[in-house]
């Protein structure tokens, strides 16, 4: 497994942007399917986008439908960091923010459950 350390959330205004970030450790993180997932206060936890690499430079990529083209997950294997970009945020964005890891997890599809590693969370509050 990797160890997952997230970064960059915080108070942002409806319509503004952020940048999520998720630093792993670990020689695998290449072979990796790394998503992320939210939680807000009294909600289960639910999908946000995932991205699994399928060839050479080449990504398999997978949003939840609320946030689908406002969202952008990318992954960089050379510095071992996945981030979510973050634009148009809106309230119902409000929620903390966590990156997760495994091995030969398919894309699209992904669920929770699939995941053995994951970071400690980032708090993600949009104001309206």
């Amino acid at each position: 497994q990797v160890q997952l350390a997230e970064s960059g959330g915080g108070l942002v205004q409806a319509g503004g942007s952020l940048r999520l970030s998720c630093a792993a450790s670990g020689r695998t993180f290449s072979s990796y399917t790394m998503a992320w997932f939210r939680q807000a206060p009294g909600k289960e936890r639910e999908f946000v986008a995932a991205i699994r690499r399928i060839g050479v430079n080449t990504y398999a990529v997978d949003y939840a439908h609320s946030v689908k083209g406002r969202f952008t997950i990318s992954k960089d294997n050379a510095k071992n960091t996945v981030y979510l970009q973050m634009n148009n945020l809106k309230p119902e964005d409000t929620a903390v923010y966590y990156c997760a890891g495994a091995e030969r997890v398919a894309v699209p599809g992904p669920r929770a459950t699939d995941f053995g590693s994951w970071g400690q969370g980032t708090q993600v509050t949009v104001s309206s």
